[in-house]
């Protein structure tokens, strides 16, 4: 794993620093340090880090609180540090798309795994996202062809087969997309 750049917030110092050895001695670089989950989130929006570590009990906003807000403006792997096993944590850690959740006290044995763990979780829901993306973008462009086909056809008097041809040919003696020369005709349409 390539080393990363990572956020550390926690209210104990002594903990901060403990965390900061381990990630430094598995070759990652601590580039923030904050005490309380405003701070991390000014922190994540000023120093870009790769990742994110956020103990969930901290003053002024909980780490829950501060990665949902985080994850929000930009996306990152989180990981969240707790003492406690409550049900309640763990299901709004969940729901704020946390990609990992160690229990305290943390050591280089626990951190390995979570950090894996945390950056694949966080690719593959970058993966699916860009797949949705790249579905709705089909979707749409489908939708404007069907409407360019059914006024070729209502026009020119072509069967369905022969409206498709013809919106492929301009697309390419055009050198334009699909979903572009179908716009174009709905377009055209709309002003006639």
């Amino acid at each position: 794993m390539e080393p990363l750049r990572i956020l550390i917030a926690d209210d104990e110092s002594l903990r901060v620093m403990s965390l900061k050895g381990q990630l430094e001695s598995l070759g990652h670089k601590v580039i923030g340090e904050a005490g309380n989950g405003k701070e991390a989130v000014r922190l994540a929006d000023e120093l870009k880090p790769d990742l994110a570590i956020l103990d969930i009990k901290m003053p002024e906003m909980d780490g829950i609180e501060a990665a949902q807000t985080i994850t929000h403006t930009r996306p990152i792997p989180i990981i969240l540090l707790t003492a406690y096993s409550e049900q309640e944590l763990a299901e709004r850690a969940a729901s704020a798309n946390v990609a990992a959740y160690i229990m305290k006290p943390v050591s280089e044995h626990d951190l390995l795994p979570a950090i894996a763990l945390a950056v694949s979780r966080y690719n593959e829901f970058q993966a699916l996202h860009r797949e949705v993306d790249d579905l709705r973008d089909a979707l749409e462009t489908r939708k404007l062809v069907e409407r360019a086909k059914g006024i070729l056809m209502r026009r020119l008097n072509l069967t369905e087969e022969e409206a498709f041809r013809r919106l492929q040919r301009k697309s390419q003696n055009e050198n334009k997309k699909l979903g572009e020369i179908a716009q174009a005709i709905i377009t055209a349409e709309g002003m006639l």
